[in-house]
């Protein structure tokens, strides 16, 4: 149970070709281009002796996470799922701020939260722009800079000028647009990747993307709630607003070689019918693709699902009004989640990797849908009956659900993965 829902959360976005596009890059490191550490030790060791064997050589790529190699590359994209993740940290406060500041009613509120959805609904978009539209020389690195600033932009007008509802809905679309294209940008990267690779490893790849997200979600969580009840919520956003700017600077660890471009330089504003070309040509083998059955059925199944009504804004109201869930509480609440996001990604990565998609989907489709109704123990004062109070039902619900809702997107998400990677 999700009692906080002013943002879409990326992990309910497919994260494929655009991942924002489920951009992620993914370069193997040629020999020869190691990092700094490396070829310093190098030469000591040549100059030493030029035949001695290099024993002593250490390379980031060395360290595994997930089973996945941590070449820059990799960091680089753990990193923005990471700041996807902490950036829950402003989750709690702008439901408390559209509730008590803005006095906006549980409607106007999912209203809010419907629009910040909108920039995810265009993905491919971001997707065509990237690649076909190199921004100072870069497809991956600038996109990057650029949307670490935007999202640091939204936040802090929050904390600062913010005091109407519809300045309010403009900077939460804008700062849902930065973490939309970064995603993409990442994605990308991580399909780039995967080419080639089994579902085991592009699994591999997903749970080191899902479970970087899903720590951010545990260290914002843990200081959500107390940051909120001590400073209030403009200080939160104040503190929000530093965090994409992590994203602006690990784009320096993607390893992209400059492209000359008409878009780059003085003649950027040219390049428009290149990337008009560019991107009829992507639509036509995005439409191609989507065509199909191993694309297009999984992407029904992902709009279906996600397509169900949510209650999330109607739950937050009823819980802080009649339940009296204070802001405290509630970031426990959240970092239970977060912390079953981490055990569902875990169990995946190490007991579900290699079973057939159709048993996953049919197994937490049906535990799924039958605990998704616990909610009305709760709204109807049920679970009292039973000895359970709300805080400690609210908290196993929103364990369980979690763990299960994580096994089935990341196996949908895994799917659909691999047809764009056959794509």
């Amino acid at each position: 149970m999700e009692m906080s829902g002013t943002f879409p959360r990326s992990s309910s976005s497919l994260r494929i070709s655009s991942e924002d596009s489920d951009p992620f890059l993914l370069s193997r490191i040629n020999a020869g281009k190691d990092d700094a550490l490396t070829t310093e030790i190098d030469l000591e060791a040549s100059s030493s002796s030029k035949v001695a064997p290099r024993k002593h050589k250490y390379r980031m790529s060395s360290i595994k996470l997930f089973g996945v190699e941590l070449s820059p590359d990799n960091v680089a994209v753990a990193m923005v799922y990471f700041v996807q993740g902490v950036l829950g940290l402003a989750r709690l406060a702008v439901n408390f701020y559209f509730k008590d500041d803005l006095h906006l009613d549980p409607a106007e509120a999912a209203v809010i939260a419907g629009l910040s959805s909108l920039p995810w609904l265009v993905k491919p978009l971001y997707g065509f722009i990237s690649d076909s539209v190199p921004l100072f020389g870069y497809r991956r690195r600038s996109y990057l800079v650029l949307s670490g600033l935007f999202g640091a932009l939204s936040w802090s007008l929050m904390a600062t000028f913010v005091d109407n509802k519809y300045s309010a809905a403009f900077c939460i679309l804008l700062g849902s647009f930065s973490v939309a294209f970064s995603d993409v940008v990442v994605d990308s990267m991580v399909v780039e990747r995967a080419r080639g690779e089994s579902q085991s490893t592009s699994g591999s790849l997903q749970s080191l993307c899902w479970g970087s997200s899903a720590f951010g979600g545990i260290v914002s969580s843990y200081f959500s709630g107390s940051l909120l009840d001590a400073y209030g919520v403009r200080f939160v956003f104040g503190v929000t607003s530093l965090l994409p700017l992590i994203t602006s600077v690990v784009a320096i660890l993607v390893k992209e070689q400059p492209m000359l471009s008409a878009a780059t330089g003085p003649n950027f504003l040219f390049a428009g019918t290149e990337f008009l070309e560019s991107s009829k040509q992507s639509i036509i083998q995005l439409w191609g693709s989507v065509r199909q059955r191993s694309v297009f059925l999984p992407t029904l199944f992902i709009f279906l699902w996600q397509a169900t009504p949510q209650s999330d804004s109607a739950m937050f109201y009823f819980t802080t009004n009649s339940l009296g869930f204070t802001p405290e509480f509630l970031g426990r609440v959240k970092l239970v989640t977060s912390v079953a996001s981490l055990l569902g990604v875990g169990i995946y990565n190490g007991f579900l990797k290699n079973v057939p998609l159709r048993k996953i989907f049919l197994a937490t489709t049906l535990l799924g849908s039958t605990l998704g109704m616990t909610q009305v123990f709760l709204v109807t004062g049920l679970n009292r009956k039973f000895g359970i109070s709300d805080e400690w039902f609210a908290i196993g619900d929103s364990l369980i659900l979690t763990v299960l809702s994580q096994g089935k997107f990341k196996s949908a998400i895994v799917a659909t993965f691999e047809a764009a990677i056959i794509c």
